[in-house]
């Protein structure tokens, strides 16, 4: 690995939803004054809606730390899940476990947590993440909860966040009552290059990183236009760029490195029957047809071989979604996070 390399405590450009790491770009702190105003003012049901990628789990985290003081919370992110299910998902978060198969009872066990948390003078946050999985039966259940209510006040705060196939869902008619439901609807857009810059100087910063500029202008702005602003996609290349530096024993990123990583991440050179239109292969196209002099393998290592290609080869996609192995890993790193909050 690289971290002894450059200095850092621990991994700068990883896939957890870790709260610390979050760049508040101009969209991701619109979206977040959006959500906090909307649970400050108790106005019950609240949406977050935006591409695979853009960083909504570890915005939700970071409002969820900022309410912990004074609120109940629950994260939910499994849901493809029929109701009955979604209803023991919840009450499991809230630390009540039970074999419950009846809903009405599980809807009263909730209530009643409700009701104790109100007196309490505590708010109740549920967080729905992924939500544009759920069945529609399944959000109907959801808008059920919204009917826990004083005359006084909403006892619960709802946010349903997911991808734009959820906006989708939103607008069927056979979920009009859960649409006029939603008092907020927020949207993360991606980051400019200037914002790009200013999340990979951030992320790295988290991490322990003292010196010099890490990453050249010219790095930053390659990495900027490859990855179109989406902070999953530019920790994508923000950690290949390191690992290929660091087979290297370069201790700055230049354009040089990361025109390599873009090369190799370029999902287009295994398409069959596709024209290059990508961002990713307008870049290779634009690229020096050159060598650089900086990136020559040393002549006693060709033997016909690349032998940086293991270096890379641990991620070869340039799309938004994760791999079935990357999303196992996300939700174990959800929970473990949850359940760090829970023993804190």
């Amino acid at each position: 690995m690289f971290l002894e390399f450059f200095g850092l405590r621990e991994q700068p450009f990883g896939v957890s939803p870790d709260p610390r790491f979050l760049y508040l770009g101009s969209g991701h702190l619109e979206a977040l004054a959006s959500l906090y105003y909307g649970i400050e003012a108790n106005r019950g049901f609240l949406a977050l809606v935006a591409r695979p990628g853009m960083g909504k789990t570890t915005l939700l985290f970071h409002l969820l730390q900022k309410f912990s003081p004074t609120a109940r919370t629950a994260f939910i992110f499994q849901t493809q899940c029929n109701s009955r299910e979604f209803m023991r998902f919840l009450l499991a978060e809230i630390g009540i476990e039970n074999d419950v198969q009846d809903l009405v009872r599980m809807h009263e066990q909730f209530n009643r947590c409700l009701v104790q948390e109100a007196r309490a003078g505590k708010r109740f946050i549920v967080v729905v993440d992924e939500a544009q999985n759920m069945d529609a039966s399944v959000l109907e259940t959801v808008r059920l909860l919204s009917d826990f209510e004083t005359p006084q006040a909403k006892l619960l705060q709802i946010i349903l966040a997911g991808q734009p196939t959820l906006a989708d869902k939103l607008a069927s008619p056979a979920l009009t009552q859960l649409r006029q439901r939603i008092t907020s609807l927020s949207g993360l857009s991606p980051f400019s290059p200037q914002e790009t810059a200013g999340f990979i100087g951030h992320r790295l910063q988290v991490a322990g990183y003292k010196g010099q500029a890490l990453f050249s202008p010219e790095a930053l702005d390659l990495i900027a236009e490859a990855s179109e602003g989406i902070p999953r996609q530019i920790n994508n290349y923000c950690f290949h760029a390191l690992t290929l530096a660091r087979s290297m024993r370069k201790r700055t990123i230049d354009g040089g490195v990361v025109r390599q990583v873009i090369d190799y991440l370029d999902i287009s050179r295994f398409m069959t029957d596709v024209e290059p239109t990508s961002t990713l292969s307008q870049l290779r196209s634009q690229m020096s047809l050159s060598p650089d002099p900086d990136l020559q393998v040393p002549e006693s290592h060709h033997e016909g071989k690349d032998i940086y290609r293991p270096v890379l080869a641990s991620h070869k996609r340039g799309e938004d979604r994760l791999s079935p192995a990357e999303a196992q890993q996300h939700m174990q790193d959800v929970s473990r996070l949850l359940r760090t909050w829970r023993s804190g």
